[in-house]
């Protein structure tokens, strides 16, 4: 077998693993990596470890600890509780509500994860509270964060524009956040209007308003430094992850946020999973193994079909696999030989299709989004039947999200 088919294999291997095992997958994709590209293609050491991602790996780690800081002083927190305050009493606003809070969040910088772990026991015990239905609940605080999860601000949206720009596509952060966006507002809209969202605009049942804590002194300059970091990046173009060193810094230094709390807060798992795949995913390339692969996608699509295809594909695997450290490292390199191969379409289009269909899926059970909102569920309602109408929703995300990428991802791409 050759050193690109055995590249190849590998990664089929560290799919597969992804969600069969609980082995941290980017460690297993340096462990294949090794003796494939130093044994088998007859690289040097120095070469294959050349192939890790030192750039994203500054970015997500100070985008990462700036946010463990806001994390670990209660700004974020703070932040949701005041923001639940907005439903003024009315229960019906609730679930839209949800999704606009999850999403902001989410946009700021923390990604859908931070989010949810923050916005899901607050957001499940108050909808239970008011008669909002926990499956409606669920899918507005988990389409709203995801909306809002390929920010230029957030982890995912960090690796997305990586992957993309080594592609050849980068310049379009906020085209990726809008037509992501535009997906989930859709779903949860869907959602809204198929759970009971209707009904309790209806109802009229108001709310006892609970009271928020004013800001501390460490969340006010948290809040403070967290803008002046956006404005830097968005205003004066600085470099997003060395700037986010520079804040988490200050703050620290200011005595505003721990250190020890910050670096805990830090995903390490998700750092270590995305740089071990982006070296196997280097291996890949290295050896010929993307033309490979690129070979077999352009076999099941043709260039009317590719945007819908696409993201059924990648949607199908991101149920059961990891989205950001498995699926957009491994699919988004291969869009400019993908439409080589077909002989049309459009690169931005197939790029886009590939982060819509991959994220749609991801507010199942069987992710981390869904898995945080279960966790989160009061006493008195089955987990097993969240779980299970968790799961049909995310299985049926895999063909509303190729019908939507087929139909309109055009629309963000012109």
């Amino acid at each position: 077998m050759t050193p690109a088919a055995l590249a190849l294999l590998a990664i089929g291997i560290v799919v597969v693993a992804s969600f069969a095992t609980r082995l941290n997958v980017g460690i297993l994709a340096v462990a294949l990596a090794w003796p494939i590209a130093v044994y088998a293609a007859g690289w040097k050491a120095d070469r294959m470890m050349a192939t890790f991602p030192s750039s994203l790996f500054l970015t997500l780690l100070g985008v990462t600890l700036l946010f463990g800081v806001a994390q670990a002083n209660g700004t974020m927190a703070a932040l949701t509780q005041r923001s639940l305050a907005l439903a003024a009493g009315r229960a019906g606003l609730l679930p839209l509500l949800f999704f606009v809070i999850a999403c902001a969040i989410s946009t700021m910088g923390p990604g859908a994860i931070a989010t949810l772990a923050l916005l899901a026991p607050l957001a499940m015990a108050a909808g239970s509270r008011a008669g909002v239905p926990v499956l409606l609940t669920a899918l507005m605080i988990g389409n709203g964060a995801n909306a809002g999860n390929l920010s230029p601000f957030s982890a995912v949206g960090v690796i997305v524009s990586s992957a993309m720009t080594k592609a050849g596509l980068g310049g379009h952060e906020w085209r990726v956040w809008a037509a992501n966006f535009v997906a989930h507002t859709l779903a949860a809209l869907l959602a809204w209007a198929l759970f009971g969202g209707p009904r309790l605009l209806r109802g009229g049942v108001t709310l006892e308003r609970e009271r928020s804590e004013p800001f501390t002194s460490p969340q006010r300059a948290t809040l403070l430094v967290g803008l002046a970091w956006v404005l830097a990046v968005v205003v004066l173009k600085v470099n997003l992850g060395l700037a986010a060193f520079a804040a988490a810094a200050f703050l620290v230094l200011l005595k505003k946020g721990d250190d020890a709390a910050m670096l805990k807060a830090v995903p390490w798992s998700v750092l270590v999973m995305v740089s071990g795949v982006s070296v196997l995913i280097g291996v890949l390339e290295g050896t010929g193994g993307m033309e490979l692969f690129t070979d077999l996608l352009a076999r099941v699509a043709s260039p009317t079909s590719v945007n819908g295809v696409i993201a059924f594909i990648t949607g199908s695997i991101s149920t059961y696999s990891s989205t950001a450290a498995v699926v957009y490292p491994t699919f988004l390199p291969t869009v400019p030989g993908l439409v080589d191969r077909l002989g049309g379409g459009n690169p931005l289009e197939v790029a886009l299709s590939i982060n819509v269909g991959a994220a749609l899926v991801d507010v199942s059970p069987l992710s981390t989004l869904g898995a945080l909102c279960i966790a989160a569920l009061p006493a008195g309602h089955e987990p097993a039947k969240l779980f299970r109408s968790l799961l049909i929703w995310g299985l049926s995300m895999t063909i509303l999200g190729a019908v939507f990428c087929q139909l309109f991802i055009g629309f963000f791409a012109g």
